[in-house]
């Protein structure tokens, strides 16, 4: 059975983050870890958006990015990344292990170079269009939906 744990770093927006516990709910993914500046509930914003799902997922405020991304590693938690880079592997591609940890990034600046240097991997959703992004919100619940769809 897969654990997958979600680490919201540096989000700006009140309703991205919303979204985001409301996908980790749904999509049943263990915990959502709230990083950096990320916005916590109780926000009215966040609130509303989230739908009352911050009261049935688990979900905890680490100011520090690092000390989150060192527990997850010391309890066996495989480090991945989704982010656009030369580096990235395509998510469709990937085999995972039970325990996945996936690190989300900063909606204009992604993830920093020495915060992907802490992940095992990278991966990134294939486009088939002509933008070059999503919505973090959006690209989180994709790679969610397939890392807990996906065999080991």
């Amino acid at each position: 059975m897969r654990v997958l744990h979600v680490i919201a770093n540096d989000i700006r927006s009140r309703e991205n983050t919303g979204a985001l516990f409301r996908t980790c709910e749904f999509l049943g993914a263990t915990k959502l870890w709230l990083t950096g500046y990320t916005p916590a509930p109780p926000d009215t914003q966040l609130l509303k958006v989230s739908l009352g799902s911050e009261t049935s997922l688990d979900w905890e405020r680490v100011t520090d990015v690092r000390v989150a991304l060192g527990r997850l590693k010391e309890d066996g938690f495989e480090l991945v990344a989704l982010e656009l880079t030369e580096q990235a592997e395509d998510l469709s591609d990937v085999r995972l292990p039970d325990r996945v940890a996936l690190l989300l990034g900063n909606e204009v600046t992604g993830i920093t170079p020495s915060l992907l240097a802490l992940c095992d991997r990278t991966v990134m959703i294939a486009r088939k269009g002509t933008k070059e992004s999503l919505n973090v919100s959006v690209a989180a619940g994709i790679a969610i939906w397939k890392m807990m769809e996906a065999r080991s």
